[in-house]
């Protein structure tokens, strides 16, 4: 599937999925959100992807964020208003129960940086610069990043990044829990698909239920999220997996995971 702003591409259950307005850093605007609500159902729904993979074309930029060329114009405030009331693009990419994973380059900023938290893990090659810089253009972070990013960091630091709207480099991301990996530029795309490679050989069964455990338990008191974990962990415990995961490891052999 690919168009003239988007590309979804698949190869052996694994999806890339990429941004593709280089000549404005992959900024997106209303057609690029559009594609990007079809693509987030494809993904959702086909028996042939396990794991996914964002990324932005060219050299520069994961996404610079929002196109601010759409900013102030009466068609697009009217049709983001719209499309935001009809279409919860960032709350349906956060409730897809496959792992995510976001490789970033260059600039990853405004809703750029929002996507990427959207996502499960993020790896970020060493060029690149990550930020919140809409309070310099006396707007707020509207695609999640007020919420995401006290959730991802501390509060603090989230604070701090959102109120001075200044762009952090790779390493500090990676020192403050933003990023989880940084690796040189020209290796960024391999080594993502080597870690998207590692969770789709094991149980998707497993990796569906501790990433609800994860995302779900973060907003249940301590209690609450004890139980759900127990819940889904004996759903796991009574699946085919499980028991070819045990088998596989007293055989010593590679385990043949089929999801249920």
């Amino acid at each position: 599937m690919a168009s003239a702003v988007l590309t979804y591409e698949k190869d052996d259950g694994l999806a890339w999925v990429t941004l593709n307005r280089p000549e404005v850093l992959n900024a997106l605007n209303t057609e690029m959100r559009d594609e990007l609500w079809q693509v987030l159902h494809a993904l959702r729904d086909d028996p042939e992807v396990a794991v996914a993979i964002f990324k932005g074309a060219g050299e520069q930029a994961f996404s610079a964020g929002a196109d601010i060329s759409e900013f102030g114009t009466a068609p697009s405030v009217v049709e983001a208003r719209r499309a935001r009331r009809e279409r919860d693009l960032w709350g349906y990419m956060l409730a897809i129960e496959k792992p995510l994973i976001a490789a970033i380059h260059g600039f990853a900023l405004g809703a750029g940086l929002e996507l990427s938290m959207c996502c499960d893990l993020r790896i970020a090659a060493d060029d690149a610069r990550l930020g919140l810089p809409e309070v310099s253009l006396a707007y707020i972070p509207s695609a999640g990043g007020t919420q995401l990013l006290p959730r991802t960091v501390s509060p603090g630091l989230a604070m701090r990044l959102i109120l001075s709207g200044d762009a952090i480099d790779a390493q500090e991301a990676l020192r403050i829990g933003l990023v989880q990996r940084v690796v040189p530029r020209q290796r960024l795309y391999a080594e993502a698909e080597a870690l998207a490679r590692q969770l789709m050989a094991r149980g998707p069964l497993a990796l569906r239920y501790a990433k609800e455990a994860v995302t779900q338990g973060l907003d249940l008191p301590l209690a609450d999220g004890l139980a759900l974990e127990g819940r889904l962990a004996r759903l796991v415990l009574a699946s085919r997996d499980a028991d070819e995961g045990l088998r596989a490891q007293r055989e010593g052999r590679a385990p043949q995971f089929v999801g249920v």
